[in-house]
């Protein structure tokens, strides 16, 4: 049974982190629930990755996503915070004031993946305690800054550097607004984010999730991410049920990076999508709602 839209049902808030940044926040489904799924999105994007994920889930599941700091309707990350470290930081604080009971459920996309293993890193207590599963939808545990968008040889490497000095440019760039035209910013996300034949509403939601995006945030993070190895912290999450989820086109996080973080957590699942990009939440929105909806019930069980 497909629940109601999210937009519908979503309780919607805002929630000031301990440095004193504000972050838009929507929590919906049941307030007495045994079990809540946290949805954390990714670089660039905002809580809207997950619309047609949430519309897909089953009825009664509550759910709480959130912009992070930086992105959407979320305040821009002050100066020195814009690390995975604090998006870790103010997951942890999020789930204390707004879910401060219950069992959880952890689903990161990019970034949100990495978000989830830095929590683990940072908060094993609270992932020891409260976390019954976690999704990775389209992540990677580290050498970030090694890819090579899905090109050869010399063109990789050449488009790899020009993605470093977008993220320098970006963090001396003072405006609300990204310095992008919106035909470009099309088209270059068709490419880079997208696999076969993507539907023109998810590219132009893209799209419009990005250039929302605070830049000279969005920059430090580029860098953040490029930082990010987490491989090891993968431990702390040995114990917990989770599901692994990759797109073979993705040219961002390639399946071999999905391969690693499955390898370190034994019992997990792997799934991986023939002819998808990065943005599975998009592409395969059902069969993420599948995975997500699983990892609930067994908690709920």
């Amino acid at each position: 049974m497909t629940a109601a839209p999210a937009a519908a049902r979503a309780t919607r808030g805002e929630f000031v982190t301990s440095d004193g940044t504000r972050l838009h926040v929507e929590l919906s489904g049941p307030a007495d629930s045994a079990v809540t799924l946290v949805l954390v999105h990714g670089w660039t994007q905002d809580l809207r990755t997950w619309n047609r994920v949430v519309g897909e889930l089953p009825s009664g599941v509550r759910v709480l996503r959130y912009d992070l700091r930086g992105h959407g309707r979320s305040a821009p990350a002050r100066p020195g915070t814009a690390t995975i470290d604090q998006l870790a930081d103010d997951l942890a604080e999020l789930v204390a004031e707004r879910v401060p009971e219950g069992r959880l459920v952890l689903a990161g996309h990019s970034m949100g993946g990495m978000t989830i293993m830095a929590l683990a890193d940072r908060h094993p207590a609270l992932v020891a305690q409260r976390v019954d599963g976690a999704a990775f939808v389209a992540t990677s545990c580290g050498n970030m800054d090694r890819i090579t968008l899905g090109l050869p040889g010399v063109a990789g490497a050449g488009a790899a550097r020009a993605e470093r000095r977008l993220a320098q440019l970006l963090l001396a760039y003072r405006k609300d607004a990204l310095p992008l035209r919106p035909g470009a910013a099309r088209a270059g996300a068709r490419w880079l984010v997208f696999g076969r034949r993507p539907r023109g509403q998810d590219v132009t939601s893209v799209v419009d999730q990005l250039l929302c995006a605070h830049p000279a945030s969005i920059g430090g993070f580029q860098n953040a991410i490029s930082l990010h190895d987490r491989r090891v912290a993968l431990a702390a999450l040995r114990t917990t049920r989770a599901v692994v989820l990759a797109g073979e086109a993705d040219r961002l996080c390639p399946v071999s990076h999905a391969r690693a973080i499955a390898e370190e957590l034994p019992g997990s699942r792997l799934r991986l999508y023939p002819g998808a990009g990065h943005m599975l939440p998009q592409e395969r929105a059902h069969e993420v709602a599948v995975q997500l909806g699983g990892l609930v019930r067994v908690s709920t069980s």
